[in-house]
């Protein structure tokens, strides 16, 4: 089955429309709505690098909108931001971090839902850097009044295994001033003979036997420290693994540099001082927030490990009975999300949580 890129199909029965916004540094984003009645409850989707709204309504299997939508959440949105690779901006040279996305792309974001939702309850899930940057502009507090929010895999806490730490210490230089790519692209493996890009595939292709997919051993260079990184195989849809390259692209440099630095520190931290008014430690501001936080992560989390572990640790001491943690047996990164008994394994809590923090509590949204 092939599955055309940036499809809508997965989500039948909802009207599905594009809100586009601009934010105050110039670049044009985007919110899908996927729509079939007015609710008090309003979800707001957010992927990490380098995804989309497409791992959210995949086709091949009941996705994460559908679910939301036929369990009593009617309004669901999803949030393309510039690390969406939906957008050219990953395959630009820039000097975009986290404090870029905290600082402008989820508050413009917040503005332009407020205006087609007023002020209804908004409950934010969110994958990966999405989870990391909105946690930053909640720490900052950039977004408003949130009612809830689901942070799969990472959160104000970076924790990574050692590979990933020599990754960062040594990939942006090397790929930036002796390889000459601005940006690693799971596409890699596609171009043409004696390219950049195709001999960087190659070399990392050496290092993964476990699968026939070049695009699949890029995901894992470029953010796991597994084989693979992202994801077990076993909880992959055939349809997902083959066409893992349209769900994660291309992603620039200058992100790692960031997360070098949260690393170094063990959290969010503020890159530089290109934007004083962000908070230099996020998570120093971590007990003034409010907003109660479903902690997700695998026991195979191969790219952050425990950092949710940690950061439900550290939160909970501050706010204790607020937030909740769910380790989720037999799952890794990402595929928590995208995997194809997601519905079945790791949905339901999710739902369950929503409940809590919807009118009424757990019966509210039913």
């Amino acid at each position: 089955m092939r599955i055309a890129r940036f499809t809508t199909e997965g989500v039948p029965n909802a009207e599905v429309s594009q809100h586009p916004f601009a934010t105050e540094d110039g670049l044009g984003l985007e919110l899908h709505r996927f729509h079939r009645a007015d609710s008090d409850d309003v979800i707001l989707l957010l992927h990490g690098l380098p995804a989309s709204t497409d791992m959210f309504i995949m086709p091949e299997h009941r996705n994460l909108v559908s679910f939301l939508l036929d369990s009593g959440y009617p309004d669901v949105w999803s949030l393309d931001f510039r690390m969406s690779n939906r957008f050219p901006y990953d395959t630009e040279t820039h000097r975009f971090t986290l404090d870029d996305i905290a600082l402008f792309d989820h508050p413009a974001a917040l503005r332009e839902l407020r205006k087609h939702i007023g002020n209804k309850r908004v409950h934010v899930i969110a994958q990966c850097l999405g989870s990391v940057s909105f946690m930053m502009s909640l720490a900052a507090g950039l977004v408003g009044e949130i009612a809830s929010m689901t942070s799969n895999s990472v959160a104000l806490v970076t924790r990574v295994p050692r590979w990933s730490k020599i990754k960062l210490a040594l990939g942006p230089g090397f790929f930036d001033y002796i390889a000459g790519v601005s940006f690693l692209d799971s596409r890699f493996g596609d171009a043409p003979v004696l390219t950049r890009g195709w001999m960087i595939s190659r070399a990392v292709s050496l290092f993964h036997r476990e699968c026939d997919f070049r695009a699949c051993h890029m995901i894992s260079f470029m953010w796991g420290a597994g084989n693979p990184g992202l994801w077990s195989h076993e909880n992959l849809d055939p349809a997902t693994h083959a066409r893992v390259a349209d769900l994660f692209g291309a992603n620039g440099l200058h992100y790692y540099r960031h997360m070098r630095r949260m690393v170094r520190a063990g959290h969010a931290v503020r890159h530089d001082d290109r934007f004083p008014a962000l908070p230099k430690d996020y998570l120093e501001l971590a007990e003034h927030i409010d907003t109660p936080v479903l902690f997700l992560t695998g026991d195979r989390n191969h790219v952050f490990r425990d950092s949710n572990i940690v950061c439900h640790q550290i939160m909970s001491k501050a706010r204790p009975g607020l937030h909740e943690l769910q380790v989720l047996p037999g799952y890794g990164h990402v595929d928590p999300i995208i995997g194809k008994d997601a519905a079945r394994d790791v949905f339901p809590h999710i739902l369950e949580f929503l409940r809590k923090h919807s009118e009424g509590g757990r019966d509210g949204a039913r």
